[in-house]
């Protein structure tokens, strides 16, 4: 089993940032995949960001320049800078990881951008 917790999530204005971080713990094998998806109010999930245990990196386009994606894997640590955010990137923001076996998700943390 692997639990993950995020936090850092909020209220925001336009034009502005939130960090956030996800600790994951219990049975981490390598490699894995660390990663954030959003959903937004009556949309489906997306991916927004992932990094791999060796630390390469990808975004979704539409994240791409404004999101940096993070990780210390010493301390099974992901986090998810957010620059210039704005009302479409209101959503709830879930950490996950793929290793082999499940996946496993956290439960969520919510993120809003006011116009």
């Amino acid at each position: 089993q692997v639990q993950l917790v995020e936090s850092g999530g909020g209220l925001v204005q336009d034009g502005g940032s939130l960090r956030l971080s996800c600790a994951a713990s219990g049975r981490i094998l390598s490699p894995n995949v660390m990663g954030w998806y959003r959903q937004a109010p009556g949309k489906q999930r997306e991916l927004v960001a992932t990094i791999t245990s060796g630390g390469s990196t990808s975004y979704a386009d539409a994240v791409k320049g404004r999101f940096t994606i993070s990780r210390v894997s010493a301390q099974n640590t992901v986090y998810l800078q957010m620059e210039s955010l704005n009302p479409e990137d209101t959503g709830v923001y879930y950490c996950a990881i793929r290793q082999f076996g499940p996946d496993y998700w956290g439960q969520g943390i919510q993120v809003t951008v006011s116009s």
